[in-house]
């Protein structure tokens, strides 16, 4: 039946009960329930939304000073939580919240100046204010109680920052009751957030999320205490338990769930599509606040604008330790089993990473100016072997490579590879030693041999990575070389070569490697260079590819007899490190979400060309003309494809496996001949014309088979006047474009779905973002 709003007898009875939890209520009202009030009584499913509002408004204008209306609060709110994903699944009830009149009368009506506000507002600005309630969220600033109680509408809420740390010095005392309270309502806030996984995805971004768009505007008056907050209590974060092994055991931490929310949080207010609008970033070095007034006023959204002027040192210096601690913390080994507590939030911390890395230059620049890059770095390349035979952790693979490739474009990067890398992480790798650079390679060679079939779209970002870092590595190990050119032999066997239209891209990176380190870095890289002398055969097979009708059809037989994409011989592996797990595919049955396709790497980065004193300068796209055949192949490495291959259907991502999967393509001896004659091999070809026979002389005078021999003496040789004129560096820097915004909108609340098991807040409901999939 319908029940009038004036009966506060039978509402109440919702709200006023005193000892339940969130999974109480989840428990208490099925799923089942809430879809048949939606059905059969809508005005009663209206009143209740509206009657618990009204309740969480009530609260936030009186303060919450007594124990039962903070037991009000706190349950209209778990109430809200369990309903709202019901609401937003049924597209008929999606404006209800954004409609001024709600289902039922107002009741008193003497709240006129109020009714132009939608629900939706209404319930944000609530929660906004709770969550600087004195003595329900914050700690109280006033000291005796006789005095009158905070008036919530005068006090300061930047006093009342929870956490130091970015614009805020002062640490509050912990307290555990706040913090299970803030994260109750965060888990509310990211709930009505949530709209967003009930709309299918689209490429256009202009369909902002209202219910973020609105939370992250001037009308909400705690927005930059709020983003503080939220950024410092992530990044001050220390689960370790102060050092004391054991210690999460005996005490239960109420931070972490309030970390986990907060990071939450905080990536779907910065979901912001960066090349729609111009960038929100300025690299104009300014002085004053934490958040600096003088540059021009950036994207209306609040989060994402604070986010973009930071910019003190100091600020900078404690979210990038925040990060790099809590992302190397699945990686701490301990000596005793289970001592150190492991968080399950990396994945919200590499978006989170990505958004300050995108939406503040200043910030990036920051953490390559130092080696603090590579605490960063290692986890991702733990995070990346570890997750390559899992295919529920795609979306991880992505965002890994994402941030790398982000990175890679900065020429600091690659100078900071040089450093000795010594920690010791077990990872399921060969025993090496080197360099950060080594071990990138090494782990990227993991991934491409050993890792599952639906990673093969990112070779061409791991290997872009590799070319632009290429020119700054100073000395290679010899078991990177050998990784290197094992994956050359792989790429160039013709029956590769031929099976798809874009796999010959790999071997143009490739050799664009090579050129870069023998140009750039031939002093240091003896280790390469003699790899190249051994494996002399595979370039001059390249050199003399077959382009007849005849020889495309046995290379692309030879396919049929061989279906492993790459071979694992030939590439001597030796023994794992130490403590080590091979990487793990996933249960079955694990569950999964699916993600929109990447843009090709073409559409990712855009070409730019370092002059001699180190600037770079964007390359104009070439692709509105296809490039005059008599191109000097020195000139365009051709990594990206031209537009004459663009007819082939882009939807299809899989561009690495049969011929048959792009359309009816098959390879002919024009379209060999038209990347074959542009293959940069003349460097290489140069170099092994001088460097091979003296090589083969040392060997026949002195009678060797002693490797360190050959070393010692290519260590010690010069090509200087021998090699071709050095061709200009090309880096593939990485560009916002509205592909990228769509695919971190369905990974982000993907991760935030799969995360949020208990209460499992949008289980069961019908989204449309992305598909749940088991493995």
């Amino acid at each position: 039946q319908p029940v009038e709003a004036t009966d506060d007898a039978f509402w109440d009875q919702f709200w006023a009960d005193t000892a339940t939890s969130v999974q109480d209520v989840f428990a208490l009202v099925p799923a089942a329930e809430i879809r048949a009030v939606r059905e059969e009584s809508p005005s009663n499913l209206a009143t209740l939304c509206y009657k618990a509002v009204e309740k969480l408004v009530q609260g936030a204008e009186s303060g919450c000073h007594t124990e039962k209306e903070r037991q009000i609060v706190l349950n209209c709110c778990r109430l809200l939580t369990r309903i709202l994903p019901y609401i937003f699944e049924d597209p008929d009830w999606r404006g209800f919240f954004w409609s001024t009149v709600p289902g039922a009368g107002r009741g008193g009506g003497d709240e006129d100046d109020d009714n132009a506000r939608p629900l939706a507002e209404s319930l944000l600005l609530a929660v906004a204010d709770l969550l600087f309630c004195p003595d329900f969220t914050v700690q109280s600033h006033r000291r005796s109680t006789v005095d009158t109680a905070e008036d919530i509408h005068s006090i300061d809420s930047c006093e009342y920052i929870w956490e130091a740390g970015v614009g805020f010095a002062h640490s509050p005392q912990p307290n555990y009751i706040h913090d299970l309270n803030r994260t109750e309502l965060l888990k509310l806030l990211l709930t009505c957030f949530s709209e967003a996984m009930y709309l299918p995805p689209s490429s256009d971004s202009s369909n902002a999320n209202p219910w973020v768009q609105f939370f992250c505007s001037t009308e909400n008056r705690h927005a930059l205490p709020l983003f503080t907050s939220l950024l410092n209590v992530v990044c001050a974060y220390d689960p370790v338990g102060y050092g004391i092994p054991y210690n999460h055991l005996l005490f239960s931490d109420y931070r972490e769930p309030l970390v986990e929310e907060a990071a939450q949080v905080l990536i779907v207010t910065l979901d912001y599509d960066s090349s729609t609008s111009s960038s929100p970033t300025v690299d104009g070095t300014t002085t004053g606040t934490a958040m600096d007034d003088m540059d021009p006023p950036g994207p209306d959204n609040l989060f994402v604008n604070y986010l973009s002027r930071i910019h003190r040192e100091e600020d900078f210096q404690f979210i990038l330790k925040g990060v790099a601690r809590l992302l190397s913390n699945p990686l701490v080994q301990t000596y005793l089993p289970n001592s150190a507590k492991k968080i399950q939030f990396h994945q919200e911390l590499l978006v989170l990473f990505w958004k300050l890395c995108d939406f503040n230059k200043k910030f990036l620049f920051f953490v390559l100016k130092s080696s603090d890059v590579l605490d960063i770095l290692v986890p991702i390349l733990y995070f990346l072997n570890d997750a390559r035979a899992d295919q529920s952790r795609v979306g991880l693979m992505h965002i890994g490579v994402f941030i790398l490739l982000l990175l890679s474009g900065e020429r600091n990067f690659g100078v900071r590879l040089n450093k000795p890398y010594s920690v010791r992480v077990p990872m399921d790798i060969p025993v090496f030693t080197g360099t950060h650079a080594d071990l990138l390679i090494i782990v990227f060679h993991k991934i491409i041999t050993s890792g599952h079939q639906r990673l093969q779209p990112l070779f061409d970002c791991l290997l872009t990575i590799i070319v632009n870092v290429s020119p700054y590595l100073k000395s290679l190990s010899m078991v990177a070389a050998n990784k290197l050119l094992h994956l050359l032999e792989a790429f160039s066997t013709t029956w590769f070569l031929f099976s798809a239209v874009q796999n010959h891209h790999l071997v143009f990176f490739l050799l664009e490697v090579f050129n870069n380190i023998i140009q750039y870095q031939f002093d240091g890289n003896s280790n390469l260079v003699y790899a190249v002398i051994r494996k002399r055969n595979v370039f001059h097979q390249l050199a003399n590819l077959p382009t007849d009708s005849q020889a495309i059809q046995k290379g692309l037989q030879r396919k049929k007899r061989a279906p492993e994409p790459i071979s694992r011989t030939n590439s001597q592996d030796g023994v794992s490190m130490e403590g080590s797990r091979p990487a793990a595919p996933a249960e079955p049955g694990t569950l999964k979400t699916s993600l929109v396709a990447t843009p090709g790497i073409d559409k990712l980065t855009e070409k730019s060309q370092v002059s001699e004193d180190g600037t770079m300068r964007s390359l104009e796209p070439e692709s509105s003309q296809p490039p005059p055949e008599g191109n000097p192949p020195s000139a365009v490495s051709d990594g990206e494809p031209w537009s004459g291959e663009t007819s082939h259907p882009r939807r299809d991502r899989r561009r690495l496996s049969s011929a048959s999967s792009t359309g009816q393509w098959t390879p002919t001896p024009d379209w060999v001949m038209s990347w074959k004659t542009k293959l940069p091999l003349q460097t290489i070809m140069r170099l092994l014309q001088v460097l091979v026979p003296q090589v083969e002389k040392i060997c026949i005078d002195k009678g060797l088979t002693d490797e360190s021999e050959i070393l010692k003496f290519l260590q010690h040789g010069t090509l200087v006047g021998l090699l071709p004129v050095p061709h200009p560096i090309l880096i593939r820097k990485y560009q916002a474009n509205s592909g990228t915004a769509m695919w971190f909108r369905t990974y982000m609340w993907g991760v935030i779905y799969l995360r949020n098991v208990d209460p499992p807040i949008w289980y069961d409901t019908d989204v449309k973002l992305f598909e749940i999939q088991r493995v």
